[in-house]
């Protein structure tokens, strides 16, 4: 229930960066920035088109965050007993590919939000155990909560960026394909070209990454 009601009301708060982001992979050229981009969508559009979907993505990534949220403690413990502790990297691979086997969205989709929930939530713990050993030199328990929830959102913010830049092709490729401009993803590649692939609103998906890790 927490995953579903923390996935849901981020990712409605962070719907108008959301719009912002799918007409930056669109048409790069007319939104090149985030404030020059927000001032056209509104000029041309006003402040209601910012909201588009906004059910749809309270509804789909609250239930998208329960099941993932839901599920990540159980499989974690699940390949914990059977895979040593110096494989924890795999284990939490594994642990993924378990949890998104019971995504049902589109082909496109899955291989957009898999990499990135891979890569995310590995490097997350191996990030919160690098910052408590090397930086802070405590352990987590010895940690005030003002301490261990900074840890946990520089942890959560860095790995989320790293991750997005994983999934940044896939995710161009889907808005693309989406929006008419391409007919097939060897066609959307074709278009955005590679440097594309990997910038292409890269910048507003790691600020909308943040608040949703």
């Amino acid at each position: 229930m927490g995953g579903m009601i923390s996935a849901g009301t981020t990712h409605l708060a962070l719907t108008p960066l959301d719009v912002l982001k799918v007409n930056m992979q669109v048409n790069p050229v007319k939104y090149n920035s985030i404030p020059s981009g927000f001032s056209t969508l509104l000029r041309e559009h006003g402040h209601s088109y910012l909201w588009r979907a906004w059910s749809g993505k309270l509804l789909g990534y609250g239930v998208q965050g329960g099941c993932r949220f839901g599920l990540y403690e159980y499989f974690k413990t699940l390949y914990s007993n059977v895979l040593p502790n110096n494989n924890r990297t795999s284990i939490y691979f594994l642990r993924y590919s378990q949890i998104w086997s019971f995504h049902m969205g589109l082909f496109r989709l899955w291989c957009r939000n898999l990499p990135f929930s891979m890569v995310m939530f590995s490097t997350f713990e191996q990030l919160v155990e690098f910052i408590y050993q090397n930086i802070i030199e405590k352990r987590k328990q010895d940690c005030s909560k003002a301490q261990q929830l900074g840890v946990t959102c520089l942890a959560g913010y860095t790995a989320g960026a790293l991750g997005t830049l994983i999934s940044d092709p896939a995710d161009v490729v889907v808005s693309s394909h989406y929006n008419n401009k391409a007919k097939n993803v060897l066609q959307a590649v074709r278009n955005i070209g590679f440097v594309g692939l990997f910038t292409r609103s890269l910048p507003v998906r790691i600020t909308i990454v943040g608040p949703v890790s």
